[in-house]
């Protein structure tokens, strides 16, 4: 439950982030925002895996950049259920999706690491194996 909360708050603030990086996404308040990102999140979850097995071979063909063209649908049926979020015109949607996808992955990335230090220099991701017989490892 607490995962859903944070994807939810996550995405909520990639919205917001849209809002103000691109001229034509305007959110009207928090509690719009928020009721953004929620029906966002349901589309993304009934839609999107359909979405993207209808359109897998242009998927291919543009090498996955037409995700962003589904992510704008997506945007722009949003746009049209919560009244406090407006999406006008789909560049600004296209653009919007991306925004969202970059913000999205960026607070996922920090939370995975987890406010470690990168991989490679610390020295505590090393496990000592040793050889307890010809074929087992401890």
């Amino acid at each position: 439950m607490l995962f859903l909360v944070f994807r939810w708050a996550v995405l909520t603030m990639a919205i917001l982030a849209a809002s103000h990086l691109i001229p034509g996404i305007f959110v009207r308040d928090f509690p719009s925002a928020l009721a953004a990102a929620a029906v966002l999140g349901v589309l993304n979850v009934l839609f999107r895996p359909l979405l993207l097995l209808l359109t897998l071979p242009l998927n291919v063909l543009t090498l996955g950049l037409f995700t962003f063209v589904i992510n704008a649908i997506l945007l722009l049926m949003v746009s049209g259920v919560i009244s406090g979020f407006v999406v006008r015109g789909f560049g600004a949607a296209v653009l919007g999706a991306v925004v969202i996808s970059v913000v999205g992955l960026l607070f996922n990335l920090l939370a995975e690491r987890g406010g470690r230090p990168p991989r490679g220099g610390g020295g505590d991701d090393v496990i000592e194996l040793r050889q307890k017989g010809k074929d087992r490892w401890e």
